[in-house]
């Protein structure tokens, strides 16, 4: 159960008829600000964050270490700086994330080959296996939250998503 904006708490209840959503989604729409559906949207990432950072805990690094390995992961190679400015965090900070990325045979420090003063970060392939395995985990606890959803629902959740990915790319 999650609460809303105004701090009543709300269902959804998967069995509504095709009408019953209708009537619902439409006074959602009309009744919201842009304000409230963002509220709703924080309130509903943050719960959504915490279900699958569960998944996480199962790998046996912090926090800070996988959101760093991600980067490196997905992102490729790069250097401490730009490491720290991607997590939003200090360069000595990030100098200790990578240290323990190190130590755990996550990552490993290289240097450039067209600058032999810069030093790069990348992923071991024990790093890259550990974030594949994490990320098919957490994908995984997704599938099971919305496997009960209709066609109906997940192609409104589809196109949710669409309309967010394009928001983050402004």
């Amino acid at each position: 159960m999650l609460t809303n904006y105004n701090g009543s708490t709300a269902c959804v209840n998967r069995f509504f008829g095709q009408q019953e959503m209708e009537v619902l989604l439409k006074a959602t729409i009309e009744q919201q600000s842009p304000r409230q559906i963002a509220d709703r949207l924080h309130s509903a990432a943050i719960h959504l964050l915490r279900r699958v950072r569960k998944q996480d805990e199962r790998m046996g690094e912090g926090p800070a270490r996988l959101s760093a390995l991600s980067v490196l992961v997905f992102g490729g190679p790069t250097t401490l700086g730009h490491l720290a400015a991607a997590e939003q965090v200090s360069a000595p900070t990030m100098s200790r994330i990578v240290a323990g990325l190190k130590r755990s045979g996550l990552a490993t420090a290289v240097t450039d080959a067209t600058d032999a003063r810069r030093i790069r970060i990348q992923a071991t392939a024990k790093g890259v296996r550990l974030m594949q395995e994490g990320r098919k985990r957490r994908i995984d606890s997704l599938t099971a939250l919305i496997s009960g959803m209709g066609a109906e629902e997940l192609a409104i959740l589809s196109r949710t998503v669409d309309l967010l990915e394009r928001a983050l790319k402004r």
